[in-house]
């Protein structure tokens, strides 16, 4: 058995699906969407282990292509290597790939999961789950696709290794007909895979830790943050990500489970009151930050405006104290009559 399609072991990719202990800003692009999926028959998925050599080799040449297209920049080369079917989208997939640049800088991909999934049986597009069972262990790993055209297809996912934010990648790719079968991209997907040097194992360890001291809310948005790190799509689920999952809902309810919330001014916004709207993890800068909305009073001059902010952030961190020292910063969006504003962003030490 060959452990990884390009020879190189990857412990950190293996980890993400395969070890017994564990599994906006979303650059992503992808046509074949996530979605559950009823359908059954019909469907074959080849792990990296079983796949044949001519399949093996042309699926590893045409991702290691893409990925040195996308660390180049090329996107030529990229353009020429759509699917006919979303060449449509260049617009949005050009913008993942300039957005990727800081996530892969300085790395190189190994490709540590890999499956085949073939559908050619399928007589219309639908929603398919694929079921991978891999063959050194008993997971089986599910790969649902929303809409899906019959055909060949394969996903790679792959961690870009010595990448200062461990970048990850996962290419969606299928063959193409009226190419003689030579495979195309179809869907990409790039994210960091760490944040503040920390990976997702760590953050899920931190979440388990925050969740033992009933610091509930930052222990959710802990987990959210592990989730995030361990791979770059949300369409592929295992019995471990599930065990992440089950380890989060028995914190309680979601945090968004209480929106709309009121936070009450302090200092000299005391007697003031605002509305949270909404509330979630972001990682635009690379770090563990969280992203609120609320209702703003319709503010236009922007230093009312950020003093605003500031105030709306000071009034959630005294109902959480527990926040500050769990994530790196704010960020705050005001919403006014269906409008919102920039982001104000501060860390939190700066936020009094």
């Amino acid at each position: 058995m060959v452990p990884v399609l390009n020879q190189k072991p990857n412990m950190r990719s293996r980890r993400k699906l395969n070890m017994p202990r564990m599994l906006s800003r979303c650059l992503s692009f992808v046509t074949l969407s996530a979605l559950a999926s009823t359908s059954l028959w019909g469907l074959n998925c080849t792990t990296q282990a079983s796949l044949q050599p001519a399949d093996r080799e042309a699926i590893l040449a045409a991702g290691n292509s893409i990925a040195d297209a996308v660390a180049g920049q090329n996107f030529d080369q990229l353009q020429a290597s759509l699917l006919p079917s979303v060449v449509g989208d260049w617009d949005s997939i050009r913008g993942v790939v300039q957005a990727a640049a800081p996530d892969i800088k300085g790395g190189k991909v190994y490709w540590g999961d890999g499956y085949l999934l073939d559908a050619t049986d399928l007589k219309a597009p639908e929603d398919t789950q694929f079921f991978c069972s891999l063959h050194d262990s008993s997971v089986t790993v599910t790969v649902s696709l929303r809409s899906l055209p019959a055909g060949r297809y394969a996903l790679l996912i792959g961690d870009y290794e010595g990448a200062p934010l461990a970048g990850q990648m996962a290419l969606i790719l299928a063959t193409d007909t009226t190419a003689g079968g030579k495979w195309k991209l179809g869907g990409l997907f790039v994210r960091e895979g760490a944040l503040d040097g920390h990976d997702g194992v760590w953050y899920w360890n931190r979440a388990r830790e925050l969740a033992a001291k009933k610091a509930s809310w930052s222990a959710w948005y802990t987990y959210d943050a592990a989730r995030w790190l361990l791979l770059p799509v949300n369409f592929v689920s295992s019995p471990h990500l599930e065990k992440l999952n089950r380890e989060q809902s028995q914190l309680g309810p979601d945090p968004a489970e209480s929106l709309p919330f009121a936070v009450v001014g302090t200092g000299a916004n005391a007697g003031r009151n605002w509305r949270i709207t909404a509330l979630h993890l972001d990682t635009t800068l690379h770090t563990p930050d969280l992203a609120l909305v609320y209702e703003g009073t319709g503010l236009t001059d922007p230093q009312a405006q950020r003093t605003e902010a500031i105030g709306v952030m000071s009034a959630l961190l005294k109902l959480h104290p527990e926040l500050r020292e769990n994530f790196h910063g704010l960020w705050a969006y005001a919403e006014n009559d269906g409008k919102r504003s920039y982001a104000v962003e501060l860390a939190m030490h700066d936020i009094q």
